[in-house]
């Protein structure tokens, strides 16, 4: 066995230790989506508020250049948007699964609008 050395004494426990490092948790693919979603479930609070302040602006500039907006009159305007697309994608995952799947699909989305009467 010449040129390779074989650990003993301190060094053979330093080896055993470095094996013994633990690895990072790792999570099943879904796992950390599944918790997120149930986190922001539980939650109120509105989610992006800056780009939904610059979105209704930049609309707003096509009817009139000069427009001002109350902070209570946007939150309002993004309660009532998220609360319809929280509705919508309710309607678009019982289509999903009706057809028996778990994707959701643009036909799911074109058939809920349909049934909402917005097509």
């Amino acid at each position: 066995m010449e040129g390779k050395s074989v650990p003993h004494g301190k060094g053979k426990q330093r080896a055993a230790k470095e094996a013994k490092v633990k690895k990072k948790r790792r999570w099943r693919p879904g796992t950390v989506a599944f918790r997120e979603i149930c986190l922001y479930q539980k939650s109120t609070e509105l989610l992006i508020k800056a780009p939904f302040q610059r979105l209704v602006r930049e609309v707003a500039i096509d009817f009139k250049s000069d427009v001002r907006f109350q902070a209570s009159a946007v939150l309002a305007l993004q309660e009532s948007a998220e609360a319809y697309l929280v509705g919508l994608f309710e309607d678009v995952n019982l289509c999903a699964i009706h057809a028996k799947r778990v994707t959701v699909m643009v036909s799911d989305m074109r058939l809920a609008r349909r049934i909402h009467g917005e097509l």
